[in-house]
């Protein structure tokens, strides 16, 4: 299962506008992406309802994952690998949505 260990740079966390943001941006890349933190339950990010519930706070360390047996036909490993350095990238304010 691709895994990417990112934090959440918005100094609100993933409320309002930064989730909305981040679940766009989820959304876009097709893959069934999920977010929990460390020792937390995944939820799917490509709801901004339940991103939201989590309470990703500011510097909160978070991990993006991508199920394999999600992957659609036509998508890799390769994909979903790039897909989740982007969407950190995202989380962590380096990269415009």
């Amino acid at each position: 299962m691709p895994e990417q260990k990112s934090f959440v740079a918005a100094e609100i966390g993933l409320h309002a506008r930064a989730a909305a943001v981040f679940v766009r941006a989820v959304t876009e890349t097709g893959l069934p992406v999920t977010i929990r933190k460390q020792d937390g339950l995944p939820v799917d990010a490509r709801s901004l309802l339940e991103v939201m519930t989590e309470d990703f706070g500011h510097g909160c360390e978070v991990f993006l994952e991508v199920a394999l047996d999600a992957l659609q036909e036509g998508q890799n490993v390769s994909d979903a690998d790039d897909a989740l350095v982007g969407l950190s990238a995202v989380l962590e304010g380096t990269q415009a949505p």
